[in-house]
C-alpha cells in the first residue's frame, strides 16, 4: 500500500510521492519562543515526529527542518516585563523548548534555523518582492500586495471578504492608512523608539512573521518542498501568507503537501490563558504524567481530529501504557534470563506468517494518513501475552520455568520493539526511577494533601501547604475542575 496523506491544499488524501525519489524535505513550524510549550506543542510535535520517523522507517531519506521564531511582538512584551532583552528571553525559551521535547523523545530536527540567523535571507526575499511589484515600502515598512497575487486564499479556501481577521499582526490605525489595501500585511517592521531593531534598506525595523518563514524555507532546502506541516490554526493568516510571498517570488508552488494537526481542547472548550485550563508540557510532566503516557494519549486520536484533553482520557492512557511499557521492557529486565538472543526481527519474522501479518497491518494503518490509532491496537495486540508473561515473571515467578514458554514470544518482542519505535514509544519500567520523578511524586503527595485540607474546610492547613511549596520554588496553579498544576520558578 502507498501511504497517503491529507494534502489541506487539495483537500483530498493523495498518494505521497517526494520531488525526489528515495527523499523527503520537510518544513514544520516552530515555536514563538516567549515562553513555556503548551500542550498544543506537544500535540504538534509528538504527530510529526512519528510522520518522520514513519517515512525514515519506511525507507526514505528525511531532510527535517524546524525553525524558531526569536524576533516577535510578544518576546518584546515580554523582555520589557522582566526588564531583560529579547536575546535573553528567547534564549532561555528555546532551552526549555529543548529540554521537553527531548523528555517527550521528539528526534530533533536535522536544523533549526532561527530568525535572527536568517535576516540576510530575509531582505533579500523581500527586495525579490518589491522589484517584482508584490510588495511596497511606506514609512519604514513594507507590505505584501494582496492583490497582485492571483490565488490568495487558496489554502484557507476563504474569501478576501474574509480576509481581514488575523491578516496582518499590528492593525493600528496608523499602520492601516500606510496600506494600499486592508488585507495587506507587513514584511518588514520600522522600529518603533526604544525597540531593539536590525538595518535594512528601508530603514531598521525587524522582519513580519509570516516571511522569515518563507526565507527559511528557501534558504533550508529550495525554493519548492516536499511537505510543510502545522497546526490548523496556522492555516490561515501565517501559510496562506507564507504561499504568497513564496510564489510571488518564485513563480514555483512552495510545498507540495500541506499537513495540519487539530486543536487541544480541554474538557470541551478550547485551550487558552482566559479560560485558566491552560497547561505547559512543562508542569504536566512534573506533575508525574509519564512522558509515554502523553505520547500514547496523543497517538490514540487522528492527527487531523480534535484532542479532548481530560483527567480520565489521561488516566486511560496511563493504564493503556502501563500494559505497553510491561510488555516492552521484558526483554531488557528478563530476556537473558529468558535466553533471547541478538537476533534482528525481520529474520525472525521469516518464520512467522502471523508476525509478518501484524506488521503488514501497522503499515497498512500508517500508510492510511497516518492513522496512529489503529497503529496503537496493533500495538495492545502484539503486547497481550508479552505484558502476562511479564506480570508471572513480577509475581516472583521462576525465570528458569517460564523460559520454555517464552522461546517462541521473542519474535513478538522484537517486533512489538521495532513498532512501537516507529511511534517514537519506548519501555520506561527498565528504567531507574529518576531524581525529578521522585521529587515529582512528592509534590503530588503534598498537592492531594492540600485538596483534603481544603475539603475537610481545614485552610490553614492548605496556605501552609502552598507557603512551603512557595518556599521551595514550586507554584501552585489551580485550574477549574479541581486540578492542581504545579512548575519550578
Amino acid at each position: 500500500m502507498t501511504l497517503r496523506l491529507t494534502n489541506t491544499l487539495s483537500r483530498r488524501c493523495e498518494p505521497f510521492e517526494p520531488l525526489q525519489p528515495g527523499k523527503v524535505s520537510i518544513y514544520c513550524c516552530g515555536v514563538t519562543v516567549y515562553d513555556l510549550c503548551h500542550l498544543g506543542h506537544a500535540r504538534s510535535y509528538i504527530v510529526w515526529d512519528v510522520l518522520r520517523r514513519y517515512l525514515l522507517w519506511s525507507g526514505y531519506a528525511v531532510t527535517f527542518v524546524q525553525n524558531f521564531t526569536d524576533i516577535d511582538d510578544k518576546i518584546l512584551k515580554r523582555a520589557e516585563e522582566e526588564g531583560s532583552s529579547m536575546a535573553v528571553v528567547s534564549e532561555r525559551n528555546i532551552a526549555a523548548y529543548q529540554a521537553d521535547m527531548a523528555a517527550l523523545h521528539i528526534l530533533p530536527p536535522d536544523r533549526m534555523p532561527r530568525a535572527t540567523r536568517s535576516l540576510e535571507a530575509i531582505r533579500t526575499l523581500i527586495s525579490e518582492l518589491e522589484a517584482k511589484g508584490a510588495a511596497y515600502s511606506a514609512d519604514g515598512d513594507v507590505y505584501f500586495a494582496v492583490m497582485r497575487q492571483a490565488g490568495y486564499g487558496k489554502l484557507s479556501g476563504r474569501t478576501l471578504e474574509e480576509q481581514q481577521e488575523g491578516a496582518s499582526g499590528r492593525t493600528k490605525e496608523a499602520e492601516e492608512a500606510r496600506k494600499r489595501h486592508p488585507f495587506d500585511f507587513a514584511l518588514w517592521k520600522g522600529a518603533k523608539p526604544g525597540e531593539p531593531s536590525f538595518p535594512s534598506p528601508w530603514g531598521p525595523g525587524r522582519p513580519g512573521w509570516h516571511i522569515e518563514c518563507s526565507a527559511m524555507v528557501r534558504e533550508e532546502l529550495g525554493t519548492t518542498i516536499d511537505i510543510h506541516l502545522g497546526g490548523a490554526d496556522l492555516i490561515f493568516p501565517h501559510h496562506e501568507n507564507e504561499i504568497a510571498q513564496s510564489e510571488a517570488a518564485s513563480g514555483q508552488p512552495l510545498a507540495r503537501w500541506w499537513l495540519h494537526n487539530g486543536m487541544v481542547n480541554v474538557g470541551g472548550e478550547k485551550m487558552s490563558k482566559s479560560l485558566g485550563n491552560f497547561t505547559t508540557i512543562r508542569a504536566l510532566l512534573e506533575s508525574g504524567v509519564s512522558p509515554m503516557t502523553l505520547r500514547l494519549f496523543v497517538l490514540q486520536a487522528h492527527y487531523r481530529k480534535p484532542l479532548d484533553f481530560t483527567a480520565e482520557a489521561l488516566a486511560a492512557a496511563a493504564t493503556g501504557w502501563k500494559g505497553l511499557d510491561a510488555a516492552l521492557g521484558l526483554g531488557e529486565r528478563h530476556g537473558a534470563a529468558l535466553g533471547w538472543g541478538a537476533e534482528p526481527a525481520t529474520a525472525s519474522l521469516e518464520r512467522s506468517e502471523a508476525l509478518a501479518e501484524a506488521r503488514g497491518r501497522f503499515a497498512a494503518a500508517m500508510d492510511d494518513d497516518l492513522n496512529s490509532s489503529a497503529a496503537v491496537a496493533v500495538l495492545f495486540e502484539l503486547a497481550r501475552p508479552l505484558r502476562a508473561l511479564a506480570n508471572r515473571l513480577e509475581r516472583g515467578e521462576a525465570e528458569a520455568e517460564a523460559a520454555g514458554e517464552a522461546a517462541n514470544l521473542e519474535s513478538r518482542w522484537r517486533l512489538l520493539t521495532e513498532l512501537a519505535g516507529v511511534l517514537g514509544l519506548a519501555a520506561e519500567t527498565a528504567k531507574e526511577p529518576s531524581k525529578e520523578a521522585a521529587d515529582g511524586a512528592a509534590i503530588q503527595e503534598r498537592i492531594e494533601a492540600r485538596r483534603a485540607a481544603k475539603a475537610a474546610r481545614d485552610f490553614a492547613s492548605a496556605d501552609r501547604i502552598r507557603t512551603e511549596l512557595a518556599a521551595e520554588g514550586i507554584e501552585l496553579i489551580d485550574r477549574p475542575g479541581g486540578v492542581t498544576d504545579w512548575v519550578h520558578r
